[in-house]
């Protein structure tokens, strides 16, 4: 009876250890083409479970932002090429928006939340998480893995609901 129960536990637990490494490959979601480049060029980034990148460049200390919150940052955007396709580096006019509430790409709504104020990061964002199979022609190819550089300067809390 033993020998019976120990063999197909034997052949399942197999079975399980030998899928692990395919369903890790599975979750990648950075185009192969650029993970060797994103691997080489940021070997120290740690890996969130959505599959962005990000390596702090300056510890903030403040909050985080939560969903709703008005948020106030500077960054730049750039292909993996190295070319810049937009940025705002204006401390006196930051761009605001408010998080989770499908004003950027969902890559930014998610790391937003994971920062704290005063934060700094390289985030590198693959395509599903940022502009997907369409792009925004001219500057974004499809199918395109983003890296930013982003500062979260203030969390600005969410805004009433406007008056009836």
């Amino acid at each position: 009876m033993t020998r019976r129960f120990f063999r197909p536990a034997f052949f399942m637990l197999a079975s399980c250890l030998l899928a692990a490494p395919v369903l890790k490959a599975q979750r990648e979601k950075i185009p192969a083409e650029d993970l060797e480049y994103v691997e080489k060029t940021w070997p120290e980034a740690k890996k969130t479970n959505s599959g962005i990148r990000y390596v702090i460049l300056q510890a903030g200390t403040g909050a985080q932002p939560k969903p709703g919150d008005n948020v106030a940052v500077l960054y730049t955007g750039r292909l993996l090429s190295g070319d810049v396709f937009d940025q705002n580096l204006d401390k006196d006019k930051p761009f605001l928006f408010r998080v989770a509430r499908e004003q950027v790409i969902q890559g930014w709504d998610q790391v937003l939340q994971l920062m704290k104020v005063g934060e700094k990061r390289v985030v590198i964002i693959p395509p599903e998480l940022a502009y997907g199979t369409r792009g925004q022609a001219p500057k974004i190819p499809r199918n395109a893995t983003l890296a930013f550089t982003i500062e979260l300067l203030e969390i600005k809390g969410e805004t009433p609901p406007p008056a009836p």
